[in-house]
């Protein structure tokens, strides 16, 4: 079995293969303002470097959210079109839990993406990554709250230090894969994005 996974819910692209529990390659490029117009290149030079192309994946493994509104869109449009144009079963998987699972450090896991305004996404994970606290959108006292309230040891994990004793992430895709890849599949037609939260334009509605 062949996977594809991709991940742009922030400013870096995160996308691999893997195949027989063996990551055949790896993207981890911080892109910035230029993940729109710099995703598709890359993983199109990625498969051609393999000698591969989508064809030959079996099941995609896409983030959707949360974190960046544009970002997220990006990888959504390029999994859900390939899985849908290809016939390829799709997975969807949460940034959060992405983040967890790359954590190798004690009882309970806690990714955290800055949301602004004092405001995380965030999430607690035990070693099972069984969610202690499911995935929402909460100011940064009411999760510290709760992280009070955990019984072992605990680490965040974040893009930058967004708390003290703050693991930078670093995607393990070959750990990810494994985890997650007997998750169900969905029809491509209903992978949406998981915001957590309204975008600005909404709130600015509301």
């Amino acid at each position: 079995m062949k996977y594809f996974y991709l991940d742009t819910s922030t400013s870096y692209l995160y996308a691999g293969v893997v195949s027989d529990n063996q990551l055949l390659y790896e993207i981890k490029d911080k892109l910035d303002n230029n993940l729109s117009t710099f995703s598709l290149y890359f993983i199109e030079k990625m498969f051609k470097e393999l000698n591969m192309t989508p064809k030959d994946i079996d099941k995609i493994i896409v983030v959707n959210g949360p974190g960046s509104f544009t970002g997220i869109r990006i990888g959504i449009t390029i999994a859900k079109t390939w899985a849908w144009a290809l016939k390829i079963p799709i997975i969807t998987i949460s940034s959060l839990l992405a983040m967890a699972i790359s954590c190798s450090k004690s009882d309970y896991k806690i990714p955290i993406i800055d949301a602004r305004r004092g405001y995380y996404y965030a999430a607690i994970y035990d070693k099972d990554f069984q969610a202690i606290l499911d995935d929402c959108y909460i100011d940064r006292e009411s999760l510290l709250e709760k992280v009070n309230q955990l019984d072992a040891s605990f680490t965040f994990i974040a893009s930058s230090a967004l708390e003290e004793n703050c693991l930078e992430y670093n995607p393990d895709i070959l750990r990810i894969v494994d985890v997650v890849k007997d998750f169900h599949t969905i029809n491509p037609h209903a992978v949406n994005p998981n915001y957590l939260k309204l975008t600005e334009a909404e709130e600015k509605l509301q």
